[in-house]
């Protein structure tokens, strides 16, 4: 049985992300200050109204430092891949949904045939520091796979009253801001094996497929283990994140699907080893933010800048799920089939010896070409 005073952040947390997918609000608090959130992609007038009318208070929009630096918000906001941080927007009051829309989605500004904006007269930009509840509103917009802003009222609580009892006698979902951000790391140790079978494969007979799922009931990570690797020797592994349109559909924009088929029949050919397909689409940003990426690109952008358009960083996929499982199967030490040099630093984080960096390497096509040239040359990877 997993542990309860893991379970619970990571109910409130799924509570509150889904209640922003709804268009609703949530309540996010620290023992310094409580905010009433709603996500950024929602904010509509009436979510807007709500926000103000029950905190008594201005809302501010809360971007990503990477939206920031390409939406030109004065400041030094670092190009990092991890990290970069967040910023707060004091905008023009009433606070108007038009320009929370072009300040924090690029399709509004290029569906309008309008430039990327610059920030209006009277608004006033801010860095919000580590591990405040603004910081944990945008990570939790993240998490519910929407684009990374939200709109934010600050509330005064009355004396006496908790910030979960303000929102219970609401009916709206209430998380600490440190759930949020340490929700990664607390899903990854409560994952537990769900469900396993035989599953005969194309070129890889001899496959069991094993469900790993996280104490929130959120979406499995799955091992896909062919032959019978031996536990306590270096296993031949890939980490794979899922990508619907090139591992299902055989999208050209990419090269998954290839590397998914080529890495299990790798694997069969070897005699055994452990492919990893981790519910992470699009580097960590979820299917309908990677369509919205594919739209900037077809507007000019790289894939890494059109994530960086959408507010995201360069890469957004977390790792500990995969060490956990690793050692769960008995692994912990692999030869790792990527091109991706940040994969064997990001397991070796975790845990996970990577005695062997096994390239993975496939044919190119006229559509993705360019992705996988900005792959090398701006992202690191090795071919």
């Amino acid at each position: 049985m997993t542990d309860s005073s893991l379970t619970a952040p990571l109910v409130a947390v799924d509570r509150a992300g889904s209640e922003l997918r709804r268009g609703g609000v949530a309540v996010i608090y620290s023992p310094r200050r409580t905010l009433l959130v709603g996500a950024a992609e929602a904010a509509d007038a009436g979510l807007l109204d709500r926000l103000e009318d029950m905190a008594q208070a201005s809302a501010r929009l809360i971007i990503t430092a990477r939206r920031a630096s390409v939406i030109g918000v004065p400041g030094d906001y670092p190009q990092t891949r991890q990290g970069a941080g967040v910023v707060a927007l004091t905008i023009p009051q009433p606070v108007e949904e038009t320009l929370v829309a072009v300040l924090s989605d690029p399709a509004a500004a290029i569906n309008s045939n309008n430039p990327p904006p610059i920030l209006p007269d009277g608004c006033l930009a801010e860095a919000v520091e580590a591990g405040e509840p603004d910081e944990a509103a945008v990570i939790l917009t993240k998490l519910a796979r929407l684009l990374p802003a939200a709109i934010v009222v600050p509330l005064t609580l009355p004396a006496g009253q908790t910030a979960e009892g303000w929102a219970q006698e609401r009916s709206i979902p209430a998380v600490a801001a440190t759930a949020i951000t340490g929700y990664h790391e607390t899903a990854a140790r409560t994952l537990r094996q769900v469900g396993e079978a035989r599953v005969p494969l194309e070129g890889a007979e001899n496959t069991r497929i094993i469900a790993f799922r996280p104490a929130d009931g959120g979406i499995e990570h799955l091992a896909i283990v062919i032959g019978t690797p031996e536990p306590g020797k270096p296993v031949l592994a890939r980490l794979h994140s899922e990508c619907f349109t090139g591992d299902l559909l055989g999208s050209l924009r990419c090269d998954c699907g290839d590397q998914l088929r080529g890495a299990i029949l790798s694997i069969s050919e070897a005699g055994a080893g452990v492919l990893l397909y981790l519910a992470q689409e699009g580097r960590g940003i979820g299917l309908v933010n990677k369509l919205r990426a594919y739209q900037l690109q077809d507007s000019g952008f790289d894939t890494l800048d059109a994530n960086g358009q959408l507010g995201f960083d360069d890469d957004e996929r977390i790792y500990q799920p995969a060490a956990e499982m690793l050692r769960q199967l008995g692994f912990d030490s692999v030869r790792l089939m990527t091109n991706n040099p940040l994969k064997v630093e990001a397991l070796a984080r975790h845990g996970v010896t990577v005695s062997e960096r096994v390239p993975h390497v496939f044919q190119s096509n006229v559509h993705n070409l360019s992705y996988l040239r900005t792959k090398a040359v701006k992202g690191g990877h090795l071919f």
